[in-house]
């Protein structure tokens, strides 16, 4: 009984598999590749215990294809060249199926290590799938990330975490010789933090620390047999998500003694200088924007610092950056926008560019009327030229509200200036 419930339980079929059903449901992304036989090189993006390693193992399996699996954390550029060279041997010069090479934490791996990926991509000796918990768009270099699509996994919810603890009372090897009832499932639920593994771990716990074989599992239970150490920081679970959203909230509501120490959490427990940084500077323009744009340009410029420096200088940066975007003034003005921007165009599709603003740089465009009445801002009074610039059927439609401050208060009182009532600034 050395193997833990999470890995007797592990899915072996796409049948099997829990969640993400947007990719590996009826007609999920995934399943639609293994039917076509069209395996794509693919990097799993997700937070820990989502079921990338599964998934990756499954789709080998389902399109018998050979295996090859490496981790980022103990291999080199030696060990990649290896498994290519395996890889080929088994079938990538030989077969149209070619082998899959999966790596686990692949953020991990530097640029150089990357890099010596490339070519068996790009030449098919093997179908890449790569899982990580950190955004590939900032851990993945563009050569390899332009080979590859990107599918996204979802922490579980309430549904998929409980169907997961019946199974395991149901059909586990072990498991299934007790006598299990899940009375209550909120505190175990709460403590996986949507992380399967996590979930399966701690239930196991629970079950193996009870002396009888009828168990009832009651939030008291739970909360008796473990112990929540809110100290602890850990930066591949539960925490690392939770940390971070505290410091972002902590600074949002302008509290820089709580940003500062939050900060500290993420400091001691060794997290990437850069992850914080990346945040910080999302946040600069997300929950400050226009109210003090330079919030933008002190974020930016502390991620390039600090990627250079590290540790242990970057936490001064860090913090300096931390309290001053805490003491800023707070827009989501710009973030707000833009979304309703985004929505807007899903919901009115492709509208036309009115041919006043449209660019014309053949002589066919211009007879045909592009650019004919448009007006060159800088040729009138107050370099403006009262134009409609939206689709026809968009004409007045206000996506910016400039937020309540000092800053965007200017901002408002020019644009009611120069459009008058147009937009009701």
């Amino acid at each position: 009984m050395n193997e833990p419930l999470a890995e007797r339980l592990r899915p072996k079929t796409l049948a099997d598999y829990v969640s993400q059903t947007h990719l590996v449901g009826t007609h999920g992304t995934l399943t639609q590749h293994i039917k076509q036989g069209l395996i794509p090189s693919m990097i799993f993006w997700g937070p820990p215990g989502t079921g990338k390693t599964t998934l990756a193992n499954i789709i080998a399996s389902e399109s018998g294809r050979p295996f090859f699996a490496l981790s980022a954390i103990n291999s080199g550029v030696k060990d990649i060249r290896d498994v290519i060279d395996k890889a080929k041997q088994s079938g990538g010069l030989f077969t149209t199926k070619n082998p899959i090479l999966f790596i686990d934490e692949i953020h991990r791996f530097s640029k150089s290590q990357q890099d010596s990926l490339l070519q068996a991509v790009e030449k098919g000796w093997i179908t890449l799938i790569g899982a990580t918990t950190e955004n590939p768009s900032f851990e993945v270099i563009p050569a390899l990330l332009s080979r590859c699509q990107v599918y996204i996994l979802n922490a579980f919810n309430k549904n998929d975490l409980e169907t997961l603890l019946k199974r395991a009372i149901e059909t586990d090897v072990h498991l299934s010789k007790k006598n299990i009832k899940l009375e209550e499932t909120t505190a175990i639920l709460r403590l996986s933090g949507g992380d399967a593994r996590k979930l399966l771990n701690i239930f196991e716990l629970i079950v193996n620390s009870e002396d009888s074989d009828d168990i009832t599992i009651t939030d008291a239970l739970v909360s008796q047999k473990i112990q929540n150490n809110t100290a602890r920081y850990d930066k591949t679970g539960e925490q690392h998500y939770d940390i971070i959203s505290a410091f972002i909230k902590s600074i949002r509501g302008s509290d820089p003694n709580a940003a500062v120490y939050w900060l500290a959490r993420m400091i001691e427990g060794g997290e990437d200088v850069k992850f914080i940084a990346r945040r910080l500077l999302i946040l600069s323009s997300e929950d400050i924007g226009n109210a003090n744009p330079t919030a933008l340009v002190i974020a930016n410029n502390t991620f390039q610092a600090v990627a250079t420096i590290g540790y242990p200088e970057s936490r001064i940066l860090l913090s300096q950056c931390a309290t001053y975007l805490a003491c800023s003034p707070k827009s989501n003005a710009s973030y707000t926008a833009i979304g309703k921007a985004q929505q807007l165009v899903r919901e009115t599709g492709d509208l036309s560019v009115p041919l006043d603003i449209r660019n014309a740089p053949t002589k066919l465009m211009k007879e045909l009327g592009y650019g004919e009445n448009y007006q060159y801002a800088h040729n009138y009074e107050n370099n403006f030229a009262n134009q409609e610039f939206m689709p026809d059927a968009l004409k007045n439609t206000k996506l910016y509200d400039p937020g309540n401050n000092a800053r965007e208060n200017t901002d408002r009182a020019f644009l009611r200036q120069r459009w008058k009532d147009k937009y009701g600034y």
